[in-house]
């Protein structure tokens, strides 16, 4: 398995030539390691603020004109991403600082890459994305760690990308300490992917996590599915159909369905349906550019 995750890396490293080596945080390192606590609470910040510059009031459309050369950002680009380079994410205290930390780190790096590479129409735009989500990349704690390592990686517990061959990581990989064991499917709704079908973004908080994915999955699903009792239809997002394994299969997301839609005509019917067929919308990949975007 190790020596498929190797033939993996080197192909696409072969496809993205220097970018396969290089991270967005190359600021000056920190003399000292970093305090994950401190960390983390800059990195919420980071992300309000982003928020508040250059967001629609739902988090799902970003203006990322406004960021770029604004002195947020350039702090963030300069002062807070740097500081990863020195810290170990083993040192995090808890499951649900972790969470925490590696969705809104997630999330923060997808628009610093956006406005870093020069995104204008999707992500999508080379090689169905996967150009993008490999070198969108930060150095933490000496290594690199992309936006594939942070989703496949570390918060589906090594699971891999849904179509690439093998774990995410190999056997001897030191990234293995950072992983989330059991995962959370919860997560799916939580990650923003700068697309139009994506969740919106929030900010995360270690002692609320519970709480905030629950409340991205009720409502992910009741503004996403619809219900077609006539042809015995569930029509649902595309990020169900991906990741199905991590939802306990096809039963498993239905199960979930009644559980988290609210107490409406939709759940009332699945919970009288057998089961339903599971019907996935095609994903709208264009970049979640707010109206005034350029």
């Amino acid at each position: 398995m190790s020596q498929l995750v190797w033939l993996r890396e080197f192909a696409l490293g072969m496809m993205l030539g220097e970018r396969a080596q290089q991270a967005l945080n190359t600021g000056t390192m920190p003399a000292h390691a970093v305090d994950g606590s401190k960390l983390a609470a800059h990195l919420r910040r980071a992300v309000n603020e982003f928020k508040a510059l250059a967001m629609d009031a739902g988090g799902t459309q970003v203006a990322y004109h406004r960021l770029r050369d604004h002195p947020a950002y350039l702090s963030f680009r300069t002062e807070l991403t740097p500081q990863l380079q020195r810290f170990d994410p083993a040192t995090l205290p808890d499951r649900a600082a972790r969470l925490a930390f590696w969705i809104n780190l997630y999330n923060v790096l997808v628009i610093d890459a956006v406005i870093a590479f020069g995104v204008r129409r999707s992500v999508a735009d080379e090689l169905a994305g996967i150009s993008f989500f490999q070198a969108a990349a930060y150095r933490i704690g000496g290594q690199r760690c992309s936006l594939n390592d942070i989703e496949h990686g570390i918060l589906r517990a090594n699971r891999g990308h849904p179509f690439i061959p093998g774990p995410q990581f190999a056997a001897n990989d030191p990234r293995l300490s950072w992983i989330i064991d059991p995962p959370d499917p919860r997560i799916h709704f939580a990650l923003n992917c700068a697309s139009r079908s994506c969740p919106p973004i929030s900010v995360y908080n270690a002692d609320q996590i519970d709480a905030q994915l629950e409340l991205a999955l009720r409502s992910f699903v009741a503004a996403d599915v619809t219900v077609d009792p006539a042809r015995g239809e569930i029509h649902l997002s595309r990020i169900f159909d991906w990741y199905r394994e991590d939802f306990g299969g096809p039963n498993g997301i239905v199960q979930l369905l009644r559980r988290a839609l609210p107490d409406d005509e939709r759940r009332a019917w699945l919970l009288q349906a057998h089961r339903g067929r599971l019907v996935y919308r095609q994903y709208d990949w264009s970049l979640n550019l707010a109206a005034d975007g350029r």
